[in-house]
């Protein structure tokens, strides 16, 4: 009895020195602070992520936006344009019509000068022809709109076309310089060349001839627009 009682307490000592699994892995003090600094860390980076997608998403929405609005601004200040002279309002005192457009329903004299004569032919004009004493001067655009035809042809004259945004057109022929090309947009007043002289027409000198098609594409009298 007596060993076996000694060989038990040997047992007990040996057990009790044996290291405790709970010491074999103890737990580093540091672990769990830095899985909660890692999960903060990602999830800070998840906001700043969305917040600069959402900025810049706003930011590209509000451009177009802004640009949309510019854009019905300036075709809404078009269409209500009227008219103008085109040339420069300062030369309306030294500025002629040489020859006027062509109505049948204009008096006897007018009509006479409405007609252009070439080759000892009689032809009606489809414009007015319009002259500084014979001096070149500035062509500008009667309307905002843009270049639709920049045609060169010394024969007849230089000519532009601009289109508008009510629909209608303006011709400007018998000029020379020409500061524009198709597709160009411009604005109301804008220089577009300089009066010029042709072989179609001499006896006009330098001039403009300036021409005005309807919404239907339908030649009008300027002067009904315009008080020369």
């Amino acid at each position: 009895m007596q060993r076996i009682a000694i060989e038990v307490m040997k047992m007990r000592e040996e057990q009790s020195n044996k290291p405790s699994q709970k010491n074999k892995n103890p737990k580093k003090p540091w672990f769990w602070p830095l899985i909660y600094a890692g999960f903060s860390v990602a999830f800070v980076g998840m906001i700043w992520g969305y917040n600069v997608f959402v900025d810049t998403d706003t930011a590209g929405e509000s451009k177009w936006t802004d640009a949309g609005k510019d854009k019905v601004t300036i075709e809404t200040n078009a269409q209500a344009e009227s008219m103008k002279y085109p040339f420069k309002e300062t030369l309306l005192d030294s500025m002629e019509i040489v020859q006027h457009y062509y109505d049948m329903e204009a008096d006897e004299a007018t009509r006479e000068k409405s007609l252009l004569v070439f080759n000892q032919t009689y032809v009606a004009n489809t414009g007015v022809s319009l002259s500084m004493n014979g001096e070149p001067f500035e062509v500008v655009a009667a309307m905002s709109g843009k270049v639709e035809e920049v045609n060169v042809d010394p024969f007849v004259g230089d000519e532009i076309v601009l289109s508008h945004a009510n629909g209608m057109q303006t011709k400007y022929r018998s000029v020379t310089g020409i500061l524009v090309k198709v597709g160009d947009v411009v604005e109301q007043g804008q220089a577009l060349a300089t009066s010029s002289e042709n072989e179609w027409n001499p006896t006009a000198g330098v001039h403009l001839q300036f021409e005005v098609y309807n919404e239907e594409g339908i030649l009008i009298n300027p002067e009904s627009l315009l008080a020369f």
